[in-house]
């Protein structure tokens, strides 16, 4: 199992190879806002661990193993903004707080909370009563 960190390159590797093609070192250092020699030092761990494919100078390459991980970190993340977006946080709270919880909940309670938002996105009615009850409770505040 990766770690905590592991799993913030992995999340942004798999983006970086789905929207550029590819994911360079100087990429990933950019866009998590670490040092390059960071990024190295992880990238050399993944590649140890059989999540990627790391060679010197010519880039990286995720594995089998990389990419369903990769992917399934992006659908924890995407899946708890959808969530976080669906009880009514705001959105300059929710990157920060999906940040601050993703690595916190099991699977299970990944895949309860996509059973939720199933839920809730399948009858618009019940947005709208979950909206009335927090109405409520912010007038009785």
């Amino acid at each position: 199992m990766p770690t905590p960190s592991m799993e913030d390159y992995l999340e942004r590797i798999y983006m970086l190879i789905e929207e550029k093609g590819y994911a360079r070192v100087s990429d990933i250092a950019e866009a998590l806002e670490v040092h390059p020699s960071s990024v190295t030092k992880m990238v050399q761990k993944l590649d140890k661990s059989e999540y990627l494919i790391y060679e010197r100078y010519r880039g990286l390459v995720l594995t089998a193993k990389g990419k369903k991980i990769g992917k399934r970190l992006v659908y924890r993340h995407e899946l708890l903004e959808d969530f976080m977006r669906l009880i009514g946080v705001d959105d300059s709270h929710i990157y920060q707080d999906v940040e601050g919880i993703e690595h916190h909940l099991s699977w299970d309670a990944i895949d309860r909370i996509g059973d939720l938002v199933q839920y809730f996105q399948e009858d618009k009615g019940r947005v709208v009563e979950l909206k009335e009850v927090q109405k409520r409770n912010e007038e009785e505040e």
